[in-house]
């Protein structure tokens, strides 16, 4: 999945309200019962010591319905400076918390929205086209805006006179244009809010006439899906379960692509890296293009948030790797090390500090536009539990072919 909804995150030093929230509505209370559940973790983030303003502004932030239909979640992270991450879960969260601390809890967002896909929803005919973000359910998740192209002359005639002729050609002509000025504007919104994918729906003939018409970046993303429309008549209900099963196939297609090409660069010994050491290496170089964690990784961290929520552990985790394992971080994003003497030894003097393993790679990994991928059990043989595709190899890269030589294939571990 695409980290962009993390960047807001990157150079800020904390500390930051991390708040995990049950976002479903009941038919009889509405937004009363997303209230109650923010009053309560509201009272625990104060008791933590969060600072009034941050209170105000999550208040502010919480005040404003999702608008999602059934059962969902919601991540908020805010520090001293506002709200700096506000995003919509397929399902809540598995314990509702708030958490004031010197890093935010990501690794359960991140696990949820691995299974969102940022998908833009386009119905269109022969005079335009709505625009929406859709959620994982299918459903609008924001305001629909329309965009009506220039040419009005759409109709063709029911005269049988040579004139005939002549509009029908001026309509056929005025559907090819308003294609045209469509298919530019799905262009421009994909270069402008980059979405993973775009499903197109709606006049048949004004489908096939704005996908011939689009860019190749903008067609690459493209998916057609039947039975939307603009007019009346549609089937609300039937069209949002045709968009929620495109977004699940592909959201397996996204992860599985990021598999295959990690099992492929292990096995090649090229491309990919695993163990936290490599992938340590290869993220303070910019060379990640997408981050593997293993599933396990992130359920171990919804155990220990469960259970320091409940009040039977000292701290809630943060997904450390390795047994808690830390790593040291610089003031730069990308300043990421083992160990602390490696930072200074590259100079880096100031701004050192000491992360729980997880948060450390993902802040590495956010800042250099990584993707992120979570891998369930059995699908790749991941050490430490961690592994990364590459962007581009060199002599420096680490290469896995040393891992069976070393002693060390004890540390893979078949996810």
């Amino acid at each position: 999945m695409t980290t962009r909804w993390l960047k807001p995150l990157v150079g800020h030093p904390g500390p930051f309200a991390t708040v995990y929230l049950d976002a479903t509505r009941s038919v009889e209370a509405g937004d009363k019962d997303v209230a109650n559940r923010w009053r309560a973790v509201r009272r625990a983030l104060e008791k933590q010591g969060a600072p009034a303003t941050v209170l105000t502004d999550l208040d502010d932030v919480v005040a404003v319905p999702t608008r999602v239909a059934g059962t969902h979640g919601r991540v908020l992270i805010a520090d001293s400076t506002g709200v700096l991450v506000d995003r919509v879960l397929k399902e809540p969260p598995a314990v509702t918390v708030g958490l004031w601390h010197e890093v935010p809890s990501l690794l359960q967002a991140a696990r949820s929205a691995d299974e969102n896909v940022d998908a833009v929803c386009v119905t269109v005919d022969r005079q335009g086209a709505d625009f929406c973000r859709v959620g994982a359910d299918g459903y609008a998740t924001g305001p629909v805006e329309s965009f009506e192209a220039p040419h009005d002359e759409v109709s063709k005639s029911s005269s049988t006179t040579v004139k005939r002729a002549t509009i029908e050609s001026r309509a056929e002509d005025s559907w090819r244009r308003n294609a045209e000025a469509v298919a530019a504007e799905i262009d421009r919104r994909v270069a402008e809010e980059r979405p993973e994918t775009v499903l197109i729906s709606g006049d048949v003939r004004a489908v096939h006439l704005v996908k011939a018409a689009l860019g190749q970046g903008a067609g690459r993303l493209t998916v057609e899906v039947s039975g939307g429309g603009r007019g009346p008549g549609i089937r609300q209900a039937a069209f949002a379960e045709a968009l929620a099963d495109a977004l699940d196939s592909f959201r397996e297609r996204r992860r599985e692509l990021v598999l295959a090409e990690l099992r492929q660069g292990l096995g090649r010994a090229d491309g990919a890296v695993t163990s936290i050491d490599d992938v340590v290496q290869v993220l303070a170089r910019g060379q990640v293009k997408h981050l593997v964690l293993s599933e396990e990784l992130a359920d171990a961290a919804a155990v220990a948030l469960r259970r320091w929520a409940a009040g039977d552990a000292d701290n809630p985790g943060f997904g450390g790797l390795l047994d808690g394992r830390n790593l040291w971080i610089g003031p730069e994003p990308m300043h990421i090390a083992v160990a602390r003497a490696e930072l200074t030894g590259q100079g880096v003097s100031e701004g050192l500090q000491e992360l729980p393993a997880a948060s450390a790679l993902m802040r590495a990994a956010v800042a250099q536009d990584a993707g992120l991928t979570f891998a369930p059990p059995g699908s790749v043989e991941l050490m430490d539990g961690v592994g990364a595709t590459l962007r581009w190899s060199d002599g420096g890269t680490p290469h896995e072919s040393a891992v069976s030589m070393s002693g060390d294939g004890r540390r893979l571990h078949n996810l």
